[in-house]
């Protein structure tokens, strides 16, 4: 099953919110069962999240969100991407679909979004889930890497192979081949009339990346009073000492890495993401 349910967001953002799976049967009414929202990073979607999503299912009421800018949600022109819309927007979507108080559970840019809502809301979240992103600054040569990286893309692809085999093996950003990487930007293209083409923008991506490269995020992980994991993968975008840090600094942090996994964790290492995933939001349910 796959239900697709309308969020208003902040500045009335149409937002589109997905349920990948029947509600938990074993619980009753769905409103009776925990809520999850669940939050893609930057260029992700909603779809990312299905696989997790699926088992969440069996015991939770588990939602995951297109962001502004991303898969089947609004790209305003003229919109805002800052750090407080897409806050916001996460706020909306925990109150309008009746999941609070939430986990939230956020990769990368999700992941931000989800400790500072937590941070600034804590009557509507009760856990939080950090999957491989910094509390650091990442700086201003990290976003014009970025912007030489963009250009450096061969659109429009002229089949989805081209786009699996491009990401996930010719992309000089890459160390070595990796076919979970190369599925992952699959799913963000869709075919217009002279290839395929990504579904969001890139130049509002950048606005969004460059709302949160440029400062640290220390001070809101410290307010996050909630359950807290953090997980890394080994390969990953986030350091064994930096997460580690974020753990101490986090008032309830506990810890978590995932082996042979790089930033795409929850795609590359399915069974080990479920695997630290599982313990942490049973012990938050025990509560």
């Amino acid at each position: 099953m796959v239900r697709r349910i309308d969020v208003t967001g902040t500045a009335g953002v149409r937002l589109a919110a997905w349920e990948f799976a029947d509600p938990p049967k074993e619980r009753g009414e769905t409103d009776r069962a925990p809520g999850v929202l669940l939050l893609h990073g930057l260029m992700g979607r909603a779809a990312h999240w299905a696989s997790t999503a699926r088992w969440l299912a069996e015991r939770h009421r588990a939602v995951a969100l297109d962001q502004r800018g991303h898969g089947r949600s609004e790209r305003p022109a003229d919109g805002a991407f800052t750090r407080e819309a897409y806050v916001a927007d996460a706020a909306a979507a925990v109150e309008q679909l009746g999941l609070a108080p939430a986990v939230l559970i956020g990769h990368s840019m999700g992941a931000l979004t989800a400790w500072q809502l937590a941070a600034e809301r804590p009557d509507l979240v009760r856990a939080v889930v950090v999957c491989d992103m910094r509390a650091s600054a990442l700086g201003a040569a990290s976003q014009r890497e970025w912007e030489a990286w963009f250009r450096s893309w061969p659109v429009p692809f002229a089949t989805l192979a081209d786009v699996r085999r491009w990401f996930g093996e010719d992309d000089p950003r890459l160390e070595r081949p990796s076919p979970a990487r190369g599925e992952f930007f699959a799913e963000v293209m869709a075919e217009r009339a002279d290839g395929w083409r990504p579904v969001f923008s890139r130049r509002q991506m950048l606005r969004s990346r460059a709302t949160w490269v440029h400062d640290a995020h220390w001070d809101s992980l410290a307010r996050v009073r909630c359950p807290t994991l953090v997980v890394r993968g080994l390969d990953g975008e986030l350091g064994r000492a930096e997460a580690q840090e974020m753990v101490r600094v986090l008032p309830r942090g506990r810890y978590a890495e995932v082996a042979d996994a790089g930033h795409l964790v929850h795609y590359d290492q399915p069974d080990a993401w479920r695997a630290v995933l599982e313990p942490f939001l049973e012990g938050v349910l025990a509560e």
